[in-house]
């Protein structure tokens, strides 16, 4: 290749043909020989005329100048100019070898070097050399080919998320030997390794080297640790200089699961400085969902750093039957566990549906019977992915039908049926002590307290897989806690309850050790290869050098120790492992690691990847000429007067009608939202009263005139002011504004869908009431006697509702406005029912009633008709009659009071149980 004036040309010889182009400019101006003149006298009569069409009798210079540069632009241009033609003084004739580092050092300017590299293949194409390309992370040398070939396989040469390993070394020299190339183009990543003057050395002796290194600054990031309950992230940079910020990114997944950055911290390194270090605090259901931290616009596997078990406190979600009674706090069913698990893992709180987006570690279900169905298919595939699920009993489970007659999914075992009020609670004349623990117990090993008592339990049914279940049990041989693998997780039941009610077990530190060994409460550090001798650790995610995660496929299973110490490359790649049901990640750096500049000897040339690629011309030039050839004839054709022959063409008419169309736009999807926020913000500023739609129209009115009425009784008499009431879809409507549902009872009304079971048991365990109302107690009593009450029954089974019993003459509500021992409402039966009270309950000397201080009853079932009794119209006056003459007037005032204590007990729980108001019920009661 010729190169004149920065500019190559692969057929110079062609330039010669310029030299004739004088000679064609003296052929295009030669003219005709002159005409003779003769006189003719009949050419007067054309005096005054004009000729439409008219020959130069010399062509004009400025059209000979337009020829001549299009001949001359065809000639150049088939001359093969290139611009940016290299020049070097390396040889530019036999075998050309190209080394790659691709380690993931280079992954940030891939691109740039990729463009680098197609230029250099491109002038090779031009010498016709024929290439080798060979990577330092994959030293596989194959033979020397057309460089046109390898232009093709440009998106194969991605880079290693690995430095090269002495085996890699090693191969890489020998190939060098047995390659011969004449010269050598080395594709530095701009870090420093082992061997890498090894291998300069063996590449010099076969020819000149030539090095291409970006002048970028490499960052790393190193293995994340836990300090002082945040992250704390420490990034390296390859170079002093500056003081430079960088920020690093969380990277994870939103409540929904979809891949999004969850958070992001800025650092700065210091001028001279190296290493930089940060902390990041985070909340624990945010963090639960990070799954690796990385260097934002630095987009490598060495920026990335992935998150595992051992930095991760293992999130723990508690949910009561009953989560906020106001009895005392020892009393709680979560108290015992909230106090185990506080110090070592993150807590949660809320309904099943709030927790298992999360995806927690543990989910813990104290004395939670019956779940909705769409609750329990959530909750089965959220175990059988891996997750814990530990229950204890309690008299909820103990009272319930669940486990009986066969194995409930969600129970390791099944369980003995019992009476509504204990269940199947079992109880001695003398506490039993816990057996020691057997030697395939995770608990094996535990000391057991001697003060450590059971005293009542739920029994598990006698069964062919109950003995492999056990994992605990009493000295008489009676389970205590029972475990059952369910796929990928599992599921623990404690058969005692998880406070001090039916045991001593969670006043002890026992308690916190069996939770530990359950893995409930373990927050893992990370290990060193002693304690992974003898595990195998399978891959389950690889990084790539770009630090993308992809699957890891069929990859053999690595040995524990191999894991920590072994050096990062093909058979150990960066990523995470898994072995049982735990993960480790093995990242691309480590503690100790620094990241050391590649430096060369003042005789290897280093060039950069910023140079402009060599661009051929010949193309431009070619279609230049076509160009001007074009003008030529345009411009002939103008100087004949050819050019607008026929003025057709002058009248050629056209327009373009442009309009503006205004659509107006649609408000209603605009104001139906605003609406529905409105509504909102009502029910959560004031206190609303709603009844449940039932899609009969009539008793759909009167369940709100009902709550009308209710309303307008609470406002006059109390210091309760209710806004409207409202109507209520359990499909669509939030229930949590509402702290008492009216539930009218109708033969034909559709069930709930699974999704509106499970707001409805959210709502009942957040202390929400419903008042069931089967209208029917004039011809039947509780009980499926009835079609209403049939249909009660079908509606209620997928609630999670306690042991019932009818009303005590001491019950709260009796007391809590009004003193009432009948609760009328359109009709005036007895038969209501409401929580039972629990069996330890006791009458106090000298108090009018037993200590029932244990929360809100969630449901009162009856069949009175309550809303019809308290319904009125917009003006007030009654709806419905009830009754006849003053006695029914009393029976509707009576309801009125129903209606007020049963509002004040769901606002006030249990405070007329409190013994500072003994003395004003003892007189009201004439005693």
């Amino acid at each position: 290749m010729t190169i004149l004036g920065g500019i190559g040309f692969g057929a110079p010889w062609l330039l010669v043909v310029l030299a004739a182009l004088p000679i064609l400019w003296l052929i295009l101006r030669a003219v005709p020989p002159a005409p003779i003149r003769r006189r003719f006298p009949g050419v007067a009569l054309l005096l005054g005329l004009t000729d439409a069409e008219s020959v130069s009798d010399r062509t004009p210079w400025w059209l000979l100048l337009l020829r001549m540069l299009a001949v001359a632009a065809v000639i150049i241009g088939l001359s093969q100019p290139i611009l940016n033609p290299k020049q070097t003084g390396s040889s530019t004739d036999g075998p050309l070898l190209i080394v790659l580092d691709a380690t993931w050092a280079g992954a940030t300017g891939h691109s740039q070097r990729m463009q680098t590299l197609e230029a250099e293949l491109t002038r090779a194409t031009q010498t016709g050399r024929p290439v080798a390309i060979m990577q330092v992370t994959d030293p596989d040398l194959p033979p020397f080919q057309p460089a046109g070939v390898w232009q093709n396989r440009l998106a194969g040469l991605d880079p290693h998320p690995w430095q090269p390993i002495q085996a890699q070394i090693e191969t890489t020299i020998a190939n060098i030997s047995s390659a011969q190339a004449a010269s050598t183009l080395w594709f530095s990543d701009g870090l420093d390794y082992p061997g890498r003057k090894a291998i300069l050395d063996a590449l010099e002796a076969q020819g000149p080297v030539e090095v291409f290194q970006s002048a970028r600054t490499i960052y790393a990031l190193m293995p994340p640790k836990y300090v002082d309950g945040a992250i704390e992230l420490t990034a390296i940079r390859s170079t002093t200089g500056q003081e430079q910020d960088v920020t690093l990114l969380a990277q994870g997944r939103d409540p929904v699961g979809n891949a999004a950055t969850l958070s992001a911290v800025t650092t700065t390194f210091a001028a001279g400085e190296t290493t930089t270090t940060t902390a990041l605090a985070l909340p624990s259901e945010l963090r639960a969902r990070i799954t690796r931290f990385e260097v934002q616009s630095s987009r490598s596997a060495g920026t990335t750093t992935l998150m595992d078990d051992s930095l991760r406190r293992r999130e723990v979600a508690l949910i009561a039957g009953r989560e906020n009674r106001e009895g005392l706090e020892l009393l709680t069913p979560l108290h015992y566990l909230r106090q185990a698990l506080e110090p070592t893992a993150d807590l949660l709180s809320g309904s099943l549906s709030d927790v298992l987006p999360a995806n927690p570690d543990v989910i813990v279900l104290a004395d939670v019977a019956t779940l909705s169905e769409g609750e329990n298919d959530a909750l089965q595939d959220w175990v059988l992915k891996g997750g814990l699920l530990l229950r204890f009993a309690g008299p909820r489970i103990a009272a319930s039908d669940i486990s009986r007659s066969a194995e409930d999914p969600l129970m390791p075992v099944r369980l003995r049926s019992g009476g509504r009020s204990v269940g199947g609670a079992m109880s001695w004349g003398e506490p039993k002590a816990i057996a020691p623990f057997g030697n395939t117990s995770p608990f094996f090993g535990l000391t057991i307290p001697d003060d450590v008592v059971v005293r009542s339990q739920v029994m598990a049914q006698p069964d062919p897989t109950l003995a492999t279940r056990v994992i605990a049990e009493l000295n008489d041989g009676t389970p205590l806690v029972t475990r059952k693998a369910l796929e990928q997780g599992q599921i623990v039941l404690f058969h005692v309850t998880a406070n001090a009610e039916w045991s001593t077990l969670p006043l002890s530190g026992l308690f916190v050790e069996m939770l530990e060994r359950l893995a409930v409460s373990s927050a893992n550090a990370q290990p060193d290869a002693g304690d992974l001798e003898g595990t195998t650790w399978v891959p389950q995610l690889v990084m790539d050098g770009f630090g993308t995660l992809l699957d890891a496929g069929t990859r053999p299973g690595v040995d524990g120790a191999d894991l920590v110490n072994a050096a990062t490359g093909p058979d150990m790649p960066p990523g995470l492992y898994v072995s049982e049901d735990r993960a480790l990640a093995r990242n691309v750096t480590r503690e100790d690691d620094v990241l050391t500049p590649a430096t060369w000897p003042a005789r290897i040339p280093v060039t950069g990847l910023n140079q402009d690629p060599p661009r051929p011309l010949g193309g431009f030039l070619l279609s230049g000429a076509l160009m001007l050839l074009l003008a030529d004839i345009v411009a002939s054709l103008a100087l004949s007067g050819r050019l607008l022959g026929g003025s057709s063409s002058r009248n050629v008419a056209g327009a373009l009608l442009a309009a503006a169309l205004f659509v107006p736009q649609a408000a209603d999807a605009q104001s139906t939202s605003q609406s529905d926020q409105l509504r909102a913000d009502v029910f959560a500023s004031e206190l609303v009263l709603a009844h449940i739609i039932t899609g009969n129209p009539r008793v759909d009115e009167i369940a709100k005139a009902g709550m009308r009425g209710l309303s307008d009784t609470l406002f006059f008499r109390t210091s309760v002011e209710p806004a409207n009431p409202a109507s209520v879809d359990l499909e669509t409507d939030d229930l949590a504004f509402f702290p008492i549902l009216y539930w009218p009872i109708t033969p034909d009304q559709p069930r709930p869908s699974a999704e509106a079971y499970g707001k409805l048991n959210n709502y009942l365990r957040a202390g929400g009431l419903i008042l069931f109302d089967t209208r029917d107690a004039d011809v039947a009593r509780f009980g499926a006697s009835s079609p209403n009450g049939r249909k009660l029954q079908d509606l209620a089974a997928p609630l999670d509702i306690p042991a019932l019993e009818p009303v005590p003459q001491d019950h709260v509500i009796t007391r809590t406005f009004y003193l009432l021992q009948d609760f009328p409402g359109r009709h005036a039966s007895r038969d209501i029912w409401v929580e039972s009270a629990p069996e330890d309950a006791e009458q106090i000397d000298g108090m009018p009633f037993r200590n029932l201080n244990d929360g809100v009853t969630p449901v009162v079932i009856g069949g009175n008709d309550w809303a019809a009794a308290w319904a009125v119209s917009e003006n007030g006056a009654p709806m419905v009659p009830i009754g006849r003459g003053f006695s029914g007037e009393r029976q509707r005032e009576l309801a009125n009071r129903f209606g007020v204590n049963l509002v004040m007990h769901v606002l006030t729980g249990n405070y007329k149980s409190d013994q500072v108001h003994v003395p004003a019920l003892l007189e009201r009661l004439g005693n």
